[in-house]
């Protein structure tokens, strides 16, 4: 969670006068510790064998030569995590992949004045399949329609000081997004295109004063102002939200703390419409995605401003312990967020965030990568290098989840749950994560995207893995996820993707690897469209450098 709340989050929870130290903070007079860096650059070679199931049962193979990087840093004030690769695939008969594949993932924390600025970034390349009905899930499989490359980005500074008893804390984004023409897509009989997201620009800066409890007065109290803008290329769609609220922070005891902060919203999202023909039917580009209109007049298609309020916990009974919960009311109705964090021991973690925004795509992509954790292992299917919907780690919002779900390029207003456990004891990790997401969409009258607007798109979805060593030389791993999307829209119906992996890992010489791996992915399509299975096997080796 980003922006207002998580701003307004983390100075709640600095407000609060917990005898015990926050998690993960040293106990006074210990010393600073060390600097970690692992780097490990690699290159990889292997043949992989590819057999389609359904409808089909064509086998063929291709030769992938690899090259990548997993990295982290980790520090007393920085902090970061990145795993990017480059792959080449050798097809030997006509249907068999071939071409160029780049991903990556990676964020990082760097502080650039110790307790006081710090830089923020992240950043995702990833292969997605896009369905007729908007659905998306990271990955293609064999002999798959609908691929395209998405990449985002995001980076900006964040500033915590004070001024006696008063702590100033100012934080700004600036965020991109791209989603490359998709190959053709397959649709159900009788449905429209849909309008595909193509890129995006946002920005988010807030700032705040306050003091906390008793520095002032036996309450803390705040008051602060945001700003969020998101550019969309679509119709040249654009949101714009500003606001101020003050807050009040009153403890109930050592551990526990009611909330609450009033304030005004001011939030507008706009279009332009698309260019018609000479028929008044909208044209589409090159690209598949309809033409804007540069000519055609700003249309509002959502206006709200006025009184914002919420009210809610928080409970800290230790620093293994965190949570909140906050109702209230924005965006014109009833919203509900919060966070649950719980840490039992070092080595296994549970996190849940609620969540409601009103965004673009691209910018709940930047959010979901904000959100990421600076200390992580990536993911990755084993045959073909994808990234997962999960990262490897025991800190909070290590799940890109349903995040790229749906790719339509109407704004919406998104709320919904993500939940990930984990646990980790050096021999052995395992993790899982669930979500629910819900967008309902928000278009303007009068314009091409009018009959979408109140439509709704939902997400579930769910990863998990498991892996560990067998002696020095020896290791393996499996994941496993399932994707289910149900659209709204007339005549797309609904889509499930499932997926599953081994491998098994062998050291022959000094970084030296061998590696056996088998998968299977497939995706069921409802409107009379084909069940797509396909199945693959990998031998490969790779050697580390350090």
């Amino acid at each position: 969670m980003t922006g207002r709340r998580a701003f307004l989050f983390g100075l709640v929870l600095a407000a609060l006068p917990i005898s015990a130290p926050a998690f993960g903070q040293e106990e006074e007079g210990e010393e600073e510790s060390q600097r970690l860096v692992e780097i490990h650059p690699y290159i990889e070679a292997a043949q992989v064998l590819l057999a389609e199931l359904s409808p089909g049962d064509d086998v063929t193979t291709y030769t992938s030569l690899a090259a990548g990087v997993d990295a982290s840093i980790a520090g007393r004030n920085s902090a970061a995590a990145l795993s990017l690769r480059y792959e080449h695939q050798f097809g030997w008969e006509d249907e068999a992949p071939d071409g160029d594949i780049f991903s990556g993932i990676a964020r990082a924390s760097v502080a650039l004045a110790p307790q006081a600025l710090t830089v923020e970034a992240g950043a995702l390349a990833t292969r997605t399949r896009v369905d007729g009905n908007g659905a998306s899930v990271i990955g293609p499989i064999y002999n798959d329609v609908g691929e395209s490359n998405f990449y985002a980005a995001y980076a900006g500074p964040s500033l915590a000081t004070n001024a006696g008893a008063l702590d100033i804390e100012a934080q700004y984004m600036i965020g991109y997004s791209k989603l490359e023409e998709p190959d053709a897509l397959v649709t159900a009989p009788g449905a429209e295109p849909i309008d595909i997201f193509d890129e995006s620009v946002t920005h988010n800066a807030t700032v705040r004063v306050g003091a906390r409890p008793d520095a002032v007065l036996p309450v803390g109290v705040g008051v602060g102002a945001g700003w969020y803008r998101e550019d969309i290329s679509n119709l040249d769609q654009r949101v714009e939200d500003r606001w101020v609220r003050a807050d009040v922070t009153v403890p109930l005891s050592p551990s526990f703390a009611v909330v609450g902060g009033v304030g005004y919203e001011d939030v507008e999202i706009s279009s332009r419409d698309a260019l018609l023909d000479s028929n008044g039917d909208p044209i589409i580009g090159s690209d598949g995605r309809l033409v804007t209109d540069p000519n055609s007049p700003r249309v509002l298609a959502y206006d709200v401003e006025g009184i914002i309020w919420d009210v809610g916990v928080l409970w800290r009974p230790s620093r293994r312990t965190s949570l909140e919960a906050h109702v209230g009311r924005r965006y014109g109705s009833t919203t509900f967020y919060g966070t649950l964090s719980y840490a039992p021991s070092e080595r296994t973690s549970l996190n849940v965030s609620v969540y409601d925004n009103v965004v673009g795509y691209g910018g709940m992509v930047t959010r979901t990568l904000d959100n990421l954790p600076t200390e992580f292992t990536a993911s990755r299917n084993p045959v073909t290098g994808d990234l997962g919907l999960c990262v490897a780690s025991l800190q909070s919002g290590s799940c890109l989840g349903g995040v790229l779900g749906a790719v339509r390029s109407s704004t919406f207003h998104s709320s919904g749950v993500m939940a990930n456990v984990a646990y980790d004891t050096g021999r052995t990790s395992f993790g899982i994560g669930a979500g629910y997401d819900r967008r309902t969409y928000i278009a303007a009258e009068g314009t091409v995207l009018e009959s979408a607007d109140g439509l709704t798109d939902e997400t579930f979805w769910a990863m998990a893995y498991l892996g560990g060593t067998i002696d020095e030389r020896s290791s393996w791993s499996t994941a496993a996820y399932a994707n289910w999307f149900q659209s709204g829209f007339d005549l797309t119906g609904s889509t499930a993707s499932y997926g599953a992996s081994a491998a098994y890992h062998r050291d022959l010489l000094h970084r030296l690897t061998a590696t056996l791996a088998v998968s299977i992915d497939g995706v069921s399509r409802e409107e009379a469209l084909e069940d797509l299975w396909a199945a693959a096997a990998l031998l490969g080796l790779r050697y580390t450098f350090f």
